[in-house]
């Protein structure tokens, strides 16, 4: 009996598809129009919300993901699927300013809700362990709109030079470039069996067959203080092991995620799920090895740019008073509509700045001192290292060589692998 070719027309892989249809989650050919048909998730719960009853968490993750699946715009070749988690700042930061431009008292609690929101999101991301555009959509729709109500509101009043909008603009381009420099590779380790190179030979003899040592650790790996240390909880989730007798002796990890023995001072990202070198945090991306430069200059370029904004907007609508006396205290700004969005919009950046200029502080000081956030988090839940400030400052000493020479081995990040003194290791 001869086998039924199947009809390549039946193939919803193989048969072309228009600017509207797409292939969902369950491998069917479906259509942009027919987004809000077959949904009986929502329905259900929708039903149990009107009949007051509780909705299932269950249901409610099954429903945001029918809803993250259908959430296409046309596209050639077929629609594209739309992270929905860039829309929320789209949509609710023009309404929620907009809103707080109405009074003051609404304001306060606008702009005080606002971080709240935000943090309890950051927290509820990071605790599920997901990736999401939603703070790099706030930011980068901070910005424009920022720039977006600048251009409506501010400068047609008369009172900006093009030289100084100029100005602004071009810190505007630049806070761009450089973010688009930190959005890439931070320093990602390889598996060496994809071919990466990263990790010879002899370093790879020093496992045995059931991934145990075949010498002594350092002694550093056994002491208290050591910021590479791993609890046994760690081991149990296959973070790292103890690698020695390496030929460049460096101590280094072996991640059981990743399959891969990796430096030090390097860690396994949860959220991007691989091992970056010199890993720093992960906020919008991870930062590490190859892009904490760019991180801090980004950061910089920022704080100048935000602050010369605020400046300026200030000096435009509260005339004849200096830009911190008229930040707490500008009478009749919100006699005009324009002028109260613009008020408005000064007290978010001056809120989002505050937030990156203490975010840079703390970098400076970590890059002062040769450490990285992901090692003074570790010191402070082992209670190791020694702090200073409240705990502002956390020095381990593990790779403190001084601030002049911690600043020189930032500054050459990236160009050449860096060989830690013998005490590192000793």
């Amino acid at each position: 009996m001869k086998p039924v070719k199947k009809n390549k027309a039946e193939d919803p892989e193989l048969e072309p598809l228009c600017c509207c249809e797409y292939i969902d989650r369950n491998g069917e050919k479906n259509h942009v129009a027919a987004c809000l048909c077959d949904c009986q998730d929502l329905d259900e719960g929708c039903d149990r919300w009107i009949t007051c009853k509780s909705v299932q968490p269950e249901t409610c993750e099954r429903i945001m993901d029918t809803i993250s699946d259908r959430l296409r715009v046309p596209w050639l070749r077929g629609a594209k699927k739309v992270n929905i988690s860039i829309i929320p700042p789209l949509v609710l930061l023009p309404v929620f300013l907009r809103v707080a431009s109405w009074h003051f008292l609404l304001g306060a609690v606008v702009l005080t809700s606002l971080p709240v929101l935000a943090l309890w999101y950051y927290y509820l991301t990071h605790r599920r362990k997901e990736q999401t555009l939603f703070f790099l959509s706030l930011g980068l729709f901070s910005l424009g709109y920022m720039y977006y109500v600048f251009l409506q509101e501010v400068v047609p009043k008369g009172h900006v030079r093009p030289t100084q909008l100029a100005l602004l603009t071009c810190g505007l381009l630049l806070i761009l470039l450089a973010l688009y420099r930190a959005k890439k590779n931070p320093g990602y380790l390889r598996n060496p069996a994809s071919g990466d190179r990263s990790v010879s030979s002899s370093q790879m003899e020093c496992l045995n067959p059931k991934g145990q040592e075949k010498t002594k650790g350092f002694l550093g790996a056994e002491s208290s203080g050591g910021l590479n240390n791993r609890t046994p909880k760690d081991d149990l989730k296959g973070s790292s092991r103890t690698l020695a007798g390496s030929p460049t002796k460096v101590k280094e990890d072996w991640c059981a995620k990743c399959q891969l023995v990796r430096p030090a001072r390097a860690w396994h990202c949860r959220i991007c799920g691989i091992c970056v070198r010199r890993m720093d945090h992960h906020c919008v991306c991870c930062v590490g090895e190859s892009n904490h430069q760019a991180f801090i200059l980004a950061l910089s370029i920022f704080l100048l740019t935000s602050v010369y904004g605020i400046a300026l907007t200030l000096d435009t609508i509260c005339r004849d008073r200096s830009v911190f006396t008229a930040l707490f205290y500008c009478p009749g700004v919100y006699a005009t509509y324009s002028s109260a969005l613009s008020f408005t919009c000064v007290w978010y950046s001056v809120i989002i700045t505050a937030g990156m200029a203490y975010i840079f502080l703390i970098q400076l000081i970590n890059i002062s001192y040769n450490v990285t956030e992901r090692e003074v988090q570790q010191a402070l839940r082992q209670k190791t290292g020694r702090r200073l400030l409240c705990g502002l400052i956390v020095d381990t000493g593990q790779y403190n060589r001084g601030f002049l020479r911690n600043w020189h081995q930032f500054s050459t990040l990236g160009a050449h692998p860096f060989h830690h003194p013998a005490e590192d290791i000793v």
